[in-house]
């Protein structure tokens, strides 16, 4: 396969390497771009890609949350340009799309489209054809989660960065009905909220990792450890502690919090708990980047 300048670029951008290396890269992987990654990362020439590195849909993510914090929603609308993604009718449109989600709890988009929106007879399919026409511009729902709370006490909570470009709703529960409506208990949630915005987790804690990440990881760390020429047993123990480094950046709990650098987010909650009184868990987070999903299909 030819590797192609823009191929070249794509990986630069993903990765940091330089362009040589890249190229390189894509030509011994035979154009496949994460093979490519992982032949970087081995000879230590790239960090661990992010998708959302690559995200390039326009857009808005937008979310809501109900009254007593029991059910929230995030939801991406894509739209054809920036200066649609700003306008001030599109940004009540994405917010109207996550409010219906949350109290209409469509299994899917396509069911989505069918629903009755809002407070209107038309369905859905209908009122957005409507506002493409009323705004000009071609858009479409990419995705949307929604969280209803698992347990008897607890809260869900949404954040919204920037513009829209990142939304992330998370889930905390305790065994308290009046820890869950403390002040301390919905900062908590909001922090949290923030952290993973900023320092995009893949899971809560390292057991929700999936498995074959974790394999995919120790193998590559392996790799470079026998880079090194040094024994057996010294490899594998660098390699065991490149993966708890891996564990540190991408498990929420293990975390270093990003407001308070000397502590980890587990601590943090821990703190939070024992001000409360209470046990606190962090069910489950989703973290929406604008364009990720468009660009993994890519």
């Amino acid at each position: 396969m030819e590797v192609t300048a823009k191929m070249v670029k794509d990986l630069r951008e993903c990765t940091g390497a330089g362009m040589m290396d890249c190229k390189k890269a894509l030509t011994e992987s035979g154009g496949d771009m994460e093979q490519a990654i992982d032949i970087l990362r081995t000879r230590g020439l790239a960090a661990l890609a992010k998708k959302a590195g690559r995200a390039t849909n326009e857009g808005v993510i937008g979310g809501y949350v109900s009254e007593d914090r029991s059910v929230g929603s995030l939801v991406e609308v894509n739209c054809e340009t920036d200066f649609v993604a700003r306008n001030a009718d599109f940004k009540a449109f994405v917010n109207g799309v996550a409010q219906h989600v949350a109290i209409a709890a469509p299994a899917d988009v396509a069911a989505l489209m069918s629903q009755p929106f809002a407070d209107r007879p038309e369905n859905f399919e209908a009122v957005l054809g409507e506002t493409v026409a009323k705004i000009g511009e071609n858009m479409g729902v990419a995705r949307f989660a929604r969280y209803e709370l698992s347990s008897d006490h607890g809260i869900v909570t949404v954040y919204i960065h920037g513009v829209g470009n990142i939304g992330v709703m998370v889930e905390l529960t305790c065994d308290s009905a009046q820890a869950s409506s403390a002040e301390a208990f919905a900062q908590l949630g909001k922090d949290l909220a923030m952290q993973i915005a900023a320092a995009s987790p893949q899971a809560v804690d390292r057991d929700a990792i999936d498995k074959g990440v974790i394999e995919h990881e120790l193998e590559i760390y392996k790799a470079q450890a026998a880079e090194s020429g040094k024994p057996e047993e010294i490899q594998m123990k660098m390699a065991q502690g490149r993966l708890e480094k891996f564990f540190k950046e991408f498990a929420l709990l293990e975390q270093v919090y990003v407001k308070d650098p000397d502590t980890t987010v587990q601590k943090y909650v821990d703190s939070v708990a024992k001000e409360l009184g209470a046990s606190i868990s962090v069910s489950r987070f989703e973290r929406f980047v604008l364009g990720e999903t468009a660009a993994s299909e890519a």
